[in-house]
């Protein structure tokens, strides 16, 4: 009796211990799902937030891209170093021939800029003989003008605004004649006095003191003579360093005066010409001045 009461036993602690070792296994399975789970769900939620943060720095990335290339509008092209553009000058007999196109050998389209679609700027070498002319348009890019050039060395400054496209004014050399192979250097003095009369119509330049990248006003008094509407205003200022390569066209800051703003990015002697029209005839005014 005892005997079997004992092997009762031994039967019952087996059964329990299979239970417990039993019950320990599926729930260290059940774990192990939850944990496999967890885990998988927190590297979804993780490519989930990555992916989130990517498509936000792309659409940020596009947002400023497409904010910058809306708000550069033209101005930003002129921030260009490179130009898209390239223009060629020749001169032969009297006949000034411009040839525009971009990189494709195409002809661009010019945009108006005070009715006209080019303003043609050239000084001799020296900086002393000055021309502003408007060539016309005969297909394919080809822009002519006839002028008679005296012989001499020219810079020349093909002033544009191609529609879309970058384009960076710079001089082009010119030579007419054969007695100037070589460009002469200019040798500026600054004017003392900064009162000019020519074809008996005096014109007295005032400007704010020339400083480095700030706002210079440029005022033309014209002596009590209204000028009459040239290109659209009252007057046009062109301004070249002394080395002839700087340039700038600046326009009125307004219909009612002959008062003109502008920047220098650098020291230095630059010459100043303020054209006025008076009695239907231009007339250009040049000033020598100082930036320090």
């Amino acid at each position: 009796m005892k005997q079997k009461n004992m092997l009762a036993w031994a039967v019952s602690a087996i059964v329990y211990l299979g239970l417990v070792i039993g019950g320990y296994s599926v729930s260290a399975s059940l774990n192990g799902n939850n944990d496999h789970t967890d885990t998988h769900t927190a590297k979804i939620n993780g490519n989930e937030e990555k992916e989130s943060i990517n498509e936000q720095a792309h659409n940020d990335n596009h947002t400023s891209q497409k904010s910058d290339g809306e708000d550069s509008g033209h101005s930003g092209h002129v921030a260009h170093s490179k130009s898209e553009v390239v223009t060629n000058v020749k001169y032969e007999k009297g006949l000034i021939t411009i040839d525009v196109k971009d990189k494709d050998q195409k002809s661009p389209k010019l945009e108006i800029s005070h009715e006209k679609s080019m303003h043609l700027i050239i000084v001799s070498a020296d900086l002393e003989d000055y021309y502003h002319l408007h060539p016309v348009k005969k297909g394919n890019g080809m822009y002519t003008q006839k002028f008679a050039l005296p012989e001499n060395s020219y810079k020349v400054f093909v002033d544009i605004k191609p529609k879309n496209l970058a384009y960076q004014v710079s001089p082009i050399e010119l030579l007419v004649g054969k007695g100037h192979g070589e460009h002469e250097e200019s040798s500026l003095k600054i004017d003392t006095n900064l009162t000019k009369t020519i074809n008996e119509k005096t014109v007295e330049l005032t400007t704010t003191e020339p400083g480095i990248n700030k706002d210079v006003t440029l005022n033309f008094d014209t002596k009590g003579i209204t000028s009459e509407p040239y290109l659209g205003a009252l007057g046009h200022v062109v301004i070249l360093d002394d080395k002839g390569e700087k340039f700038v066209h600046v326009h009125p800051t307004s219909e009612e005066k002959t008062q003109f703003e502008t920047k220098f990015d650098k020291p230095g002697i630059y010459k100043v010409w303020g054209e006025f029209k008076f009695d239907g005839k231009v007339n250009s005014y040049p000033f020598v001045i100082e930036v320090k």
